[in-house]
């Protein structure tokens, strides 16, 4: 069984207990126990191996601490709770362990979810989620740290699917945080910060960019993120990962817990068109070095607030409402103006529809670098709304190798080099004169024309000759088969 086929049937099981349990409250049950599990099958791998070496003590917690690996009490041990899955206070023993964790692991303190015990959580499908998971092992290396990563996040997707609109406040599609992550191309020792990152998929993807590419794991990762329940989620998921991240909890706009980081790379999704952001209070903050955001739409506030943090080589990728690339309410119109002027906007992305969960509003990636030195009069415009197929009837997904292109043809042309060639319908490169000739409306509809369709040199007289010979054969194909039917109900008593 592949990974795709064992995540399908896990979750299948998983949903199948959820019972008339709301999604929301869920999630937190089912990947609290995940991660429950995955530290306590790492900790019992370390412990069965101090257990054999005659001058170590498995009960020493440095032993764990010094392999960044979590410790983990006796009363929150995987192998205690599965002991007692059958028993009617299994709830309570579960409470018991997330908070034995979060005693005795500071990274952990306000994290874990502790909902166990209560009442509308049937006590009996607890104990068979908990089954369901012992059949699942994950060690300390690489490769089962890789499998419960993957498990976590492909649940959170079907939380995210499940919850409509509410998902997408703590999850991103895969496919568009591979394609933000692939243009962008973080590199060891980048510092990386999402200040809305959700559960942390920005994070995660980029790290595994590295890995793959660099065969390191060196990354500095800074997030915030203004909603309790989701920061708990990237906390959790950080730790799976073995992420050393600092995530902070609050509202970034309002309260930047980060004030000073200066960033190589700003990847995001911030929520779209908020109207009541609270921009009324925030008229003379310093980050609105282009203009002052209209207090009924949050959009400009957060592309100022990602130029803020880039250092001075940074790049910002980052997913907006298409509206973000036209409106000239409010001051957007100037906003936009001057960071064009300003030499930082690097590339514009549409997407195509139906990508997201939570939203069906159009999309589009900006991306504003101050590292533009060989093309600073030029900005990238991809207009990528044919792409991606459907995966069911409401949501459609990027391909592996439509991520590549865009991402190649985004690569190429920063470079400047011979790979890179406009093409129509799909790409084009413009100077800041045709920019300003369409008012600085960014739409990249606008600049990349229209797709070059293959010449037809066949004479009309011909085609139309060849057209009226095949709907004539057809009509004789018609008529025949009209007899045979006729001749068929005849024989059962039916004249036509």
């Amino acid at each position: 069984m592949d990974i795709q086929q064992y995540e399908q049937k896990l979750w299948a099981a998983a949903d199948k207990m959820r019972n008339n349990m709301d999604a929301a409250e869920y999630k937190h049950i089912v990947l609290g126990l995940i991660f429950l599990k995955y530290i306590s099958d790492s900790f019992e791998a370390k412990h069965k191996e101090l257990s054999e070496n005659k001058l170590a003590d498995p009960e020493d917690r440095d032993e764990y601490l010094s392999e960044n690996i979590f410790w983990v009490p006796k009363e929150a041990r995987w192998s205690h709770l599965k002991a007692n899955a059958k028993q009617p206070n299994i709830g309570v023993l579960v409470d018991d362990a997330m908070d034995a964790l979060e005693r005795d692991n500071k990274a952990l303190k306000g994290v874990l979810p502790k909902e166990y015990a209560k009442e509308r959580l049937d006590k009996r499908r607890l104990g068979e989620l908990i089954d369901l998971f012992s059949n699942i092992t994950f060690d300390k290396d690489h490769s089962s740290r890789d499998l419960l990563g993957r498990i976590y996040e492909y649940f959170m997707g079907m939380f995210a699917d499940a919850e409509g609109k509410r998902g997408g406040q703590f999850y991103t599609p895969r496919s568009i945080v591979r394609l933000l992550v692939n243009m962008l191309q973080p590199k060891p020792g980048m510092r990386i910060y999402d200040p809305c990152c959700g559960s942390g998929g920005m994070f995660v993807q980029s790290e595994e960019f590295i890995e793959d590419n660099a065969h390191s794991t060196n990354v500095a990762v800074y997030g915030q993120e203004s909603n309790q329940t989701t920061w708990r989620l990237a906390k959790m998921n950080m730790a799976i990962r073995g992420i050393d991240a600092q995530i902070e909890y609050g509202d970034t706009l309002h309260n930047d817990k980060l004030p000073d980081l200066k960033a190589d790379i700003v990847i995001a999704n911030p929520p779209f068109n908020v109207s009541d952001w609270g921009g009324e209070t925030l008229r003379n903050d310093a980050r609105w070095a282009y203009g002052v955001p209209p207090t009924g739409n949050a959009n400009f506030a957060w592309v100022q607030h990602f130029v803020h943090h880039l250092a001075p080589n940074g790049t910002a990728g980052f997913v907006l409402a298409n509206g973000s690339m036209s409106s000239q309410s409010s001051g957007e119109g100037e906003i936009r103006k001057k960071l064009v002027e300003a030499g930082i906007v690097d590339a514009i992305v549409t997407l195509p529809s139906q990508l997201f969960f939570n939203t069906g509003i159009p999309a589009c990636l900006w991306f504003i670098s101050r590292d533009r030195a060989n093309r600073k009069d030029k900005v990238l415009f991809i207009d990528g709304r044919n792409l991606g197929k459907m995966i069911n009837r409401r949501n459609r997904e990027l391909a592996e190798e439509e991520i590549s292109k865009v991402a190649d043809t985004y690569q190429n042309w920063r470079e400047q080099n011979e790979n890179y060639h406009d093409e129509p319908g799909f790409c084009k490169s413009a100077n800041l004169a045709e920019v300003k000739e369409h008012d600085y409306v960014l739409t990249p509809g606008r600049y990349v024309g229209s797709e070059e369709v293959e010449e037809d040199d066949e004479a009309f007289e011909d085609k139309m000759a060849k057209l009226t010979k095949d709907l004539s054969d057809q009509f004789v194909k018609s008529h025949d088969l009209e007899a045979k039917i006729k001749e068929n109900l005849k024989k059962i008593g039916y004249n036509l």
